[in-house]
């Protein structure tokens, strides 16, 4: 099976429409973060959310990480799937579900070493899907993402190997490295930004080769 495509870092309606056009399934809406590119405001991931069809997926990037922050967030941007790019106080999922039982629910996890492995497989139990990304939130300016950076794939084929729940990765994808990637780690699905554009801005020859590799892997 194919794995779908996330485009992140969506700026407008006319990102996300073209990104749709190319065969994205999901689209990245950044919200305010400590660093790392993509951030757009409230009122602009709302604007862009509210057009985008179903059952295209939207993803509101929170780095919230208290509950009742995070629902706040939501409430603000009405995207149908919350990504948490930082570790949740007290891993309190069940607090986001009771408050917005239909959003989905996704846990990024910045594979680093061994212990990424086992964190992933116990967040996996509470979440609807795992992001396996290449950030650093151990820095004293925490990196949640958009580093344009590969990870150690390995690590991330041991978690898709072991996870039951699906398993995106994220870190450094572009068209040239897609093909390995989807071959070393066997992922649900891949997230990628800065893969696929030139100067900040999205760039359709990037992305419609990429879609071209993931169709020929």
């Amino acid at each position: 099976m194919k794995p779908r495509v996330k485009i992140c870092c969506i700026s407008s309606r006319q990102e996300a429409f073209h990104a749709i056009d190319f065969g994205a399934s999901a689209l990245g809406l950044v919200g305010e973060m400590p660093s790392g590119p993509g951030i757009i405001s409230d009122n602009e991931i709302l604007e862009i959310a509210s057009t985008v069809p179903p059952p295209i997926a939207t993803f509101l990037l929170t780095s919230e990480t208290v509950a009742e922050e995070i629902i706040g967030h939501h409430k603000r941007v009405q995207t149908n799937t919350i990504q948490i790019v930082d570790d949740l106080n007290d891993r309190d999922y069940q607090a986001i579900r009771k408050a917005l039982p239909n959003i989905k629910l996704v846990q990024v996890v910045h594979v680093l070493n061994e212990s990424s492995v086992e964190e992933a497989l116990e967040v996996a139990e509470l979440v609807d899907a795992v992001l396996l990304d290449s950030g650093n939130p151990n820095l004293a300016v925490k990196e949640l993402g958009g580093t344009g950076r590969t990870h150690n794939w390995g690590l991330s084929r041991k978690i898709v190997d072991q996870c039951k729940k699906p398993v995106f990765l994220a870190g450094g994808l572009k068209p040239e490295n897609v093909r390995e990637a989807i071959e070393a780690v066997q992922p649900f699905g891949l997230d990628l930004c800065s893969g696929v554009r030139t100067d900040g801005k999205l760039d359709l020859q990037r992305l419609e080769k990429f879609f071209m590799e993931v169709e020929n892997t």
